[in-house]
């Protein structure tokens, strides 16, 4: 008996050594799994997940983009914004044509042959752009929006003041003037003045309605007081040179030597004409220092004023004869121009009253 217990110990000895060698070298036991001892349940044996496995995520919801927001309605056909027609335009599209269309320049016609310009910005002209805009989207087909325009008065009054400064023309009297020492008839000159207050309004209107139409300035005219002027003789006197020098028209008649003032008391330069004539003239003492116990010389050999006196249009001051031949050529006088008494005498009867006398300093 117990022989036999040893023999059955023996054998299950074996059985576990030869289950041990077969889990060692990773045989299938009876359940066929590997490297395990499995327990048959009736159910799948539990399944690990190490953490190197990698997990798949679910993509996020998509999010639809936003609607683009409608396109804004066109302006309604045949609306007019500021003299422009913007109908069918979009408010962007229409608000880029009028602001073109105001910034145009404004254009001034001065004469025939002369225009200036200003910008509307530079007149400080604000226009209301957006509210122009708006009321023509909301105005019936075929409406006229006007465009607000805040205009400074006082921009357009100094602009104005400066076109008037440029344009305006001083009227000219026709008169005989030198060139050289060449006498030569001056013709006269209309004159003109801005009207002021209506090129402002002329102004203000443009910019208020938006229109461009060439400005043309409107101006008073004023007639000169002498139109023309009959140039037959002329006297040119030179003072430093002692000449005096008679001029018809452009021709030179005759020259003569005459005595002009001392330096105390010089001959007035100027332009001034012949304005009495006198044969055989008495002299009377002029009103100054130097005649202050004169007494009135009649007529004769020892007149101081010789035989012939043609007076100017400068006081106590004319042309004349003198006895003392000796003066002729030199400052001797006391601002009268001398002359020998046969050519004061000749130049008398060559010269009307109103004949031009130019006094010059060469």
């Amino acid at each position: 008996m117990k022989t036999a217990l040893r023999t059955l110990a023996a054998g299950l000895l074996v059985v576990c050594g030869l289950l041990g060698v077969a889990a060692a070298f990773g045989i299938a036991g009876p359940a066929g799994a590997q490297g395990t001892t499995s327990t048959t349940t009736g159910e799948p044996p539990p399944t690990t997940t190490s953490d190197a496995t990698t997990t798949t995520t679910e993509p996020p919801p998509t999010v639809p983009e936003p609607a683009p927001p409608p396109a804004p309605a066109p302006i309604p056909f045949g609306v007019t914004v500021g003299g422009i027609r913007v109908g069918g335009l979009t408010p962007a599209r229409a608000a880029r044509l009028v602001e073109t269309s105001f910034e145009r320049p404004l254009v001034f016609l001065v004469d025939e042959d002369t225009q200036t310009t200003i910008a509307p910005r530079a007149l400080g002209a604000r226009p209301n752009f957006a509210k122009a805009i708006r009321r023509a989207r909301l105005a019936r087909p075929g409406a006229t929006v006007p465009l607000d325009v805040a205009v400074p008065r006082e921009r357009i009054r100094s602009y104005v003041d400066r076109l008037a400064r440029r344009y305006d023309v001083t009227p000219r009297d026709a008169r005989l003037e030198l060139k050289g020492l060449r006498p030569h008839a001056l013709p006269s000159r209309i004159g003109r003045h801005l009207r002021e207050s209506a090129t402002g309004l002329a102004i203000r209107k443009a910019l208020a309605v938006n229109r461009r139409t060439p400005l043309r300035l409107s101006f008073v005219t004023t007639k000169p007081a002498v139109a023309s002027v009959d140039f037959d003789k002329a006297i040119v006197i030179m003072r430093a040179s002692n000449r005096l020098l008679l001029w018809n028209e452009a021709k030179l008649i005759r020259s003569f030597q005459v005595a002009t003032g001392r330096a105390e008391y010089p001959t007035p330069l100027g332009t001034y004409e012949i304005v009495t004539k006198q044969e055989n003239p008495w002299w009377y003492p002029p009103p100054s220092p130097w005649a202050t116990d004169s007494k009135p010389v009649p007529p004769g050999p020892g007149n101081p004023l010789g035989t012939r006196w043609m007076g100017l249009s400068a006081p106590y001051v004319g042309i004349h004869g003198t006895p003392d031949a000796a003066s002729i050529g030199y400052s001797a006088s006391h601002g009268c121009i001398r002359m020998r008494i046969p050519d004061a005498e000749w130049l008398f009867a060559h010269v009307g009253l109103g004949t031009p006398v130019f006094i010059v300093a060469r």
